[in-house]
């Protein structure tokens, strides 16, 4: 299985942060992959990457929720490190229309100049849109250049909004909240195709039953798969392969840069 969204570089996780990995191991997890927050998380992060580096995979990316008025500073922070190394994707990005519409005008400016790096630099984004995925399918619909392509972390959407990820070319990241009684994404899942779901957590949050309200962490994402299984009457080893080459499909098209044509 690849866990394609936790925040295990958490402080949540600072006192026991070998014993999850490990944990993550035992349950057939090959990859976790990192989305970032702000220049206040890169350094446990990247200390997670060198330590692991075929396990923990790294993004670079600020989150909707950490953008506040020096938001263009924390892009250059982002823009330094992309002149050093390759992460992984850009991620996580967005919107946030939950918790805060105080800095709205900010998070697009922020979400469309993450774009753009993403296209320069040939790598797929990670998008976090919670209560704004209309907002957000219009910020990619008026990207100009290269497709940008990538993962709608934490899908909870409907059909249509299920069908319009799938016209974008993205993927949807299924996490715990499809094991809750009434969210109502098990009827939602039941008629997506395979070939457009990955797994994640989200950890350390969103836990999936029987773990709700608990610290979530990689070694549950069987749980999810399984779930997934269940409400489309397959065997969950099918889940767990199919997402998987999902994963790693996406992983590959953008591992290295593009060459340009002469």
């Amino acid at each position: 299985m690849i866990e394609t969204h936790a925040h295990i570089y958490d402080e949540q996780f600072d006192l026991d942060i070998n014993t999850i990995l490990k944990n993550a191991q035992n349950q057939g997890i090959s990859e976790i992959w990192m989305p970032n927050c702000d220049s206040s998380t890169l350094d446990a992060m990247m200390n997670l990457a060198q330590k692991y580096p075929v396990f923990c995979l790294p993004m670079v990316g600020l989150h909707p929720c950490y953008v506040k008025d020096d938001f263009e500073k924390e892009l250059l922070i982002i823009e330094e490190l992309l002149s050093k190394f390759r992460p992984l994707a850009i991620g996580e990005i967005g919107l946030d229309l939950y918790w805060d519409k105080t800095y709205f005008e900010q998070q697009k400016l922020a979400f469309k100049a993450q774009c753009l790096m993403a296209q320069r630099h040939h790598l797929f984004i990670d998008i976090h849109c919670r209560d704004s995925f209309w907002e957000t399918v219009e910020l990619i619909e008026n990207l100009t250049g290269p497709k940008v392509e990538g993962i709608f972390h934490c899908f909870g959407g409907g059909l249509q909004e299920a069908k319009k990820v799938i016209e974008l070319g993205f993927l949807m990241g299924i996490g715990g909240v499809v094991t809750f009684k009434n969210a109502g994404l098990d009827k939602i899942i039941k008629d997506i195709d395979l070939k457009y779901l990955v797994l994640e957590t989200d950890s350390p949050y969103l836990a999936p039953v029987p773990y709700r309200g608990k610290r979530n962490e990689p070694s549950y994402l069987k749980l999810i798969a399984q779930k997934i299984a269940d409400i489309k009457e397959i065997p969950v080893e099918v889940v767990i392969e199919e997402t998987q080459k999902n994963a790693l499909t996406l992983k590959n098209k953008y591992s290295k840069p593009l060459t340009p044509s002469l």
